[in-house]
């Protein structure tokens, strides 16, 4: 029986690709539901094409123009975070795609998780967040998470086969995104169009802007401090401008093990929906003629400071990482709208971690206080640099 899917985020980069996957495996795959946060014509399009048996819309303002545009449909259409949560535990679902960007796709994954569903995993936050909560939680229903992200895909791929055989530490790569070269002086005088130019990858604004901060890489070791049950010494982070090594595993005995690929993201999401399977697919091979050097340098961390803060907020543990992610997010959205310059975000996220309120054990509720209380420091703060 195919695989009846339920895609968190389908407008987003990664939801919209999932769909593409789908697309092409018909007889594998059923998409059930999908879920977007205010892209209602998006959302109606893809709804006509692949007709799931119910669609939902976070904002409830668009819940009148969605259900209007599918009135001639059978597709059941709601509105709003309940539903969300509704939607994604239901007996008809058995895989959930959980792509939706930020805090606001947490609620939605957790309830996925204590479903039991097997989770298809591109939304980082999850585990920046609550990765502790998390991890009880997946114990305690029997899910079952598979990273999406190609990084952390790669370390999932290269870790099957190697029960037993002791994991001495992983190697995250980054591509260092479009200012690897820049100088600080450049660096001042970056525009959100410029920050928006990725190299390699396809993605939303929120991570391209956290890739060019060196952010996103920051959230991906929080994630793989979680996935892989590793300490913070544990996991490294090398700069690959070319995007085609996607990370390493090093073992005990001294042998390293990496996956290569594409900068595409449909691989790993393909990977993610079959696994432990692998389907046989017609996206692009990596062509070694074309792709025959392969270059490292260690990131510059004086220069995109966000990736210290991001160790040093796994280190503290507790809320820090919940209050890390949160100033990020108001520091992203405030850098696209020009209110900040791209170097003050890291001084956005610093200040929110010095003056956001600290618990060494939080739970669900006092990670919610924490999120409200470090967005309205970071806005203070904001306001500040703006004026």
């Amino acid at each position: 029986m195919p695989d009846r899917i339920a895609v968190l985020g389908s407008t987003g980069s990664i939801g919209s690709q999932s769909l593409d996957i789908m697309a092409r495996y018909p007889e594998k795959f059923i998409v059930e539901a999908l879920i977007a946060g205010n892209n209602v014509d998006l959302l109606t399009k893809q709804a006509l094409q692949f007709m799931p048996d119910s669609v939902v819309i976070m904002n409830v303002d668009h819940y009148k123009k969605l259900k209007e545009n599918l009135i001639n449909t059978d597709i059941k259409v709601f509105a709003g975070v309940e539903a969300i949560e509704q939607v994604v535990t239901s007996s008809n679902i058995d895989v959930v795609i959980a792509s939706i960007v930020g805090y606001s796709g947490l609620r939605p994954a957790i309830a996925a998780i204590k479903a039991g569903k097997k989770i298809a995993l591109a939304n980082k936050e999850t585990l920046v967040v609550a990765g502790e909560i998390i991890g009880r939680l997946v114990g305690e229903s029997g899910s079952q998470i598979i990273p999406v992200d190609s990084e952390h895909s790669a370390i999932f791929q290269c870790l099957a086969g190697e029960s037993g055989n002791p994991v001495e530490k992983i190697t995250l790569t980054a591509s260092g995104g479009p200012f690897l070269n820049w100088s600080d002086e450049m660096l001042k005088n970056v525009k959100p169009c410029d920050a928006l130019k990725h190299p390699n990858w396809e993605m939303g604004n929120k991570v391209t802007i956290d890739s060019a901060s060196l952010m996103n890489k920051g959230l991906e070791v929080i994630e793989a401090r979680w996935l892989f049950n590793l300490t913070p010494d544990q996991i490294s982070v090398i700069v690959h401008p070319q995007s085609v090594i996607h990370s390493f595993v090093h073992f005990a005995d001294g042998s390293v093990k990496a996956q290569l690929g594409v900068p595409d993201m449909r691989i790993p999401i393909l990977y993610a929906l079959t696994y432990p399977e692998r389907f046989t697919s017609d996206l692009p091979r990596l062509d070694f003629k074309k792709n025959h050097t392969l270059t490292f340098v260690d990131p510059d961390i004086k220069k995109f400071r966000n990736l210290t803060l991001a160790y040093d907020a796994l280190r503290e543990g507790g809320n820090m990482p919940c209050i890390l992610n949160a100033a990020n997010e108001m520091a992203v959205n405030a850098f696209l709208t020009g209110e900040i310059g791209f170097m003050q975000m890291p001084y956005v996220v610093e200040h929110t971690m010095e003056n956001g309120l600290f618990s060494p054990a939080p739970d669900l509720d006092f990670l919610e206080v924490t999120d409200k209380n470090a967005r309205e420091i970071a806005k203070k703060y904001i306001n500040k640099l703006h004026n």
